[in-house]
């Protein structure tokens, strides 16, 4: 799937949800453009989904009021937003998201009357990761044009770059605590390095550098640490695969010595166990973090590592690993 094209189940409802938006935009604009800080002094902050919303959250700390378009457990991709929620992305003072991944997020965003909108795609552009042979139908859909992999978070060093971009926004959005969000953003980037070195370290001596995945989420990861990602869909995680793309998902696992099929925490994983079942396989998680269950429990960094030593087990690492990093909320 072209990213920015809608899925199959969103398109179904994408004139409702352009309608919606019409109504709010028209409720909203008499309102004209917010002040510098909300009312409360904090900086109105929206966050598209879950990685966007985790950098606002560690980098405004108590500065900022975040309030997240997409609910904990909720697939980003089939997000369709209430008026409520439109009529926020106009009032917001800050917006973050990553165009392209949520077309009524998109939307909004282009009616907000906000002067500080960050696009993470502007610090980190994305890159085609159609599942590993580039082929124009390998995921069993027609790609019209350029594409790209919207999963950039996936890779500790470019959500960094993303961090950045954020922190230097915050500071224009509120100079009175310009400092504040500059040493945020610091200490933000120093866990990133760190979590990147531990995923260098850990994925060093590995057994097999392949890795089976239900979904195309981890094409970042992989590039970044020399892995190969074998994806049994797209990037479009309700995409469903062609017998020819599950016979060579099935070669790539028996070729490289692969021991796990990975599936993530908010689709379902009965096509991963299917795979599994069919090659005498295990299952195991690889969460593409693109939404968090339980946020007050786990965040970015705890996922990461979890991820991490999934990997591990799955690739055959050396049994020691690196010592864990602090989760960003410590």
């Amino acid at each position: 799937m072209m990213i920015g094209l809608l899925s199959r189940r969103t398109r179904t409802t994408a004139a409702l949800a352009t309608t919606a938006l019409a109504a709010s935009l028209a409720l909203t604009a008499c309102s004209g453009s917010s002040s510098a800080k909300g009312t409360d002094g904090k900086l109105n902050v929206v966050a598209s989904f879950y990685p966007m919303e985790f950098l606002a959250q560690q980098i405004g700390k108590e500065h900022v009021a975040v309030t997240d378009l997409t609910a904990p457990g909720v697939e980003p991709h089939d997000l369709e937003l209430t008026a409520k929620q439109v009529a926020g992305v106009q009032k917001a003072d800050a917006i973050i998201y990553l165009k392209g991944l949520q077309p009524t997020v998109d939307q909004a965003v282009g009616q907000s009357a906000s002067k500080h909108k960050i696009d993470a795609t502007a610090a980190s552009p994305l890159v085609d990761h159609h599942l590993d042979e580039g082929t124009a139908e390998a995921d069993g859909h027609q790609h019209e044009g350029p594409a790209g992999d919207p999963h950039i978070w996936l890779d500790p060093t470019r959500y960094a770059a993303i961090a950045k971009s954020v922190g230097a926004e915050f500071a224009k959005a509120d100079p009175a605590h310009a400092a504040d969000y500059q040493k945020n953003t610091d200490d933000l980037v120093t866990k990133l390095t760190a979590l990147d070195q531990d995923f260098r370290t850990g994925l060093k001596d590995t057994g097999t550098k392949t890795f089976v995945t239900s979904h195309a989420a981890f094409g970042y990861l992989a590039d970044h640490y020399g892995l190969t990602q074998v994806a049994i869909n797209g990037v479009d995680p309700e995409s469903e695969p062609t017998p020819a793309r599950l016979a060579a998902v099935q070669k790539a696992a028996k070729d490289n010595g692969v021991t796990t099929v990975f599936f993530e925490t908010l689709v379902s994983p009965k096509l991963a166990e299917t795979v599994a079942k069919d090659l005498g396989l295990k299952t195991a998680v690889l969460d593409p973090l693109e939404g968090v269950k339980d946020p007050a429990k786990d965040d970015y960094l705890s996922v990461m590592r979890q991820n991490l030593a999934n990997l591990q087990a799955a690739l055959g690492a050396p049994a020691a690993s690196a010592a864990p990093t602090p989760s960003a909320t410590s």
